[in-house]
């Protein structure tokens, strides 16, 4: 639901401002290459958080989607998207929750990769009297959960999941392409990914256990896949948006990245060659997604309200509510003539934290300002 239009001279900084038309385009190429690939795109919402976001990711609006909190799965069911994944390993309590959307008629996959787990949802099913869809979890490269391709275990679980009618498919998330600034290494984990699932699949099929989803997915092997042959879906979600981390990544360029924190000059120390911001760790998040990359991008880049990257300028520090602008070290650039009740927007590390701070996107529209709310928390 689209608020009422905002006074630009009511606004107070920091705020998140989107630029629809970047997001737009970051939207059109993923969805172009997917097409071309013959794959059926699940995009993650957790970046997003927001119906008007999402809704423009789909022709039809209804999804399929991928959501990593309960309180994202609720909220866009309300809004009328039936076919949904839940990419975090359920725990036991949360399925009340996960009964009370299936009831409501909408399909809700559960992800999990311990025999723990499914003993639990096939219990609660049981005695709920219904059928929990779930994907088993696979892990292709040691980055996070899941059970390595070769694990007896792949099949003892869903062998459970399957007699009881409970067995969706499998599911992975390729976080090392996080790793990766080269095309060939991003390629490569493109296809170790997919190499990954089809040999877990492989392996069901053999021990007669259909495996009907065979999910796959992160942003940067997402762009970067040649051939997606053997899975059915694809999941990314920081696309839409885009960011810092992306751009290091060179998934991205620095014009691609659709949101910014919009902050206000409060002052400058000359001896530090410093500018203060209102700007601090409260607006723009604590992550550093770049300080490993090629280019610390510090805690954000800094821009003219235009969008225009100063030369060098980072945030280079922050506290709670200040940021420290500065010009990044060994750089022979100059701080900019920016002076006390001045505006500039700082491109984010990482778009999910950052957006994670703020209640909802301030839009330009035809020359006047709207505001998409967006949901936080669990």
């Amino acid at each position: 639901m689209v608020l009422a239009m905002i006074n630009l001279a009511d606004l107070t900084t920091p705020y998140l401002l989107l630029d629809t038309a970047k997001m737009t385009r970051n939207i059109d190429r993923l969805q172009a290459h997917m097409d071309k690939l013959g794959v059926t795109l699940r995009p993650h919402v957790k970046t997003a958080k927001s119906i008007d976001v999402v809704r423009r990711l789909f022709t039809n609006g209804v999804g399929p989607i991928t959501v990593s909190t309960l309180k994202e799965a609720e909220y866009f069911a309300e809004h009328g998207f039936t076919d949904i994944t839940y990419a975090v390993g359920i725990s036991p309590d949360k399925l009340p929750r996960v009964l009370e959307l299936l009831r409501s008629g909408v399909t809700v996959r559960v992800l999990l990769d311990s025999m723990a787990q499914a003993q639990a949802v096939v219990s609660y099913a049981q005695k709920a009297g219904v059928t929990i869809p779930a994907l088993l979890e696979i892990d292709c490269d040691g980055e996070r959960a899941g059970l390595t391709k070769n694990d007896p275990k792949i099949v003892e679980i869903a062998q459970l999941l399957h007699e009881n009618n409970q067995f969706s498919g499998i599911l992975m998330h390729a976080g090392g392409s996080y790793h990766c600034p080269d095309k060939a290494a991003k390629e490569a984990a493109a296809e170790h990914e997919r190499a990954t699932a089809v040999a877990v699949r492989d392996t069901l099929q053999k021990a007669d256990i259909d495996c009907a989803t065979v999910s796959v997915g992160s942003t940067p092997t997402a762009h970067f896949a040649k051939n997606l042959s053997g899975v059915t879906e694809v999941r990314a979600g920081v696309y839409v948006f885009q960011d810092l981390v992306m751009a290091g990544l060179h998934v991205c360029a620095l014009s691609d990245i659709a949101i910014s924190v919009v902050a206000t000059v409060i002052g400058d120390r000359p001896d530090k060659g410093w500018i203060m911001t209102d700007a601090g760790w409260m607006a723009l998040s604590r992550d550093r997604g770049t300080a490993q990359q090629e280019l610390d991008q510090g805690y954000g880049v800094v821009c003219a309200m235009d969008g225009t990257p100063y030369q060098d300028l980072i945030v280079s520090s922050t506290s709670q509510e200040h940021g420290i602008v500065a010009v990044r070290k060994g750089s022979k650039a100059k701080l900019p003539p920016l002076e006390v009740g001045d505006q500039v927007r700082i491109l984010p590390n990482h778009a999910c934290a950052t957006a994670s701070q703020f209640e909802g996107y301030v839009v330009p529209d035809n020359n006047e300002l709207v505001f998409w709310p967006r949901i936080n928390y669990w």
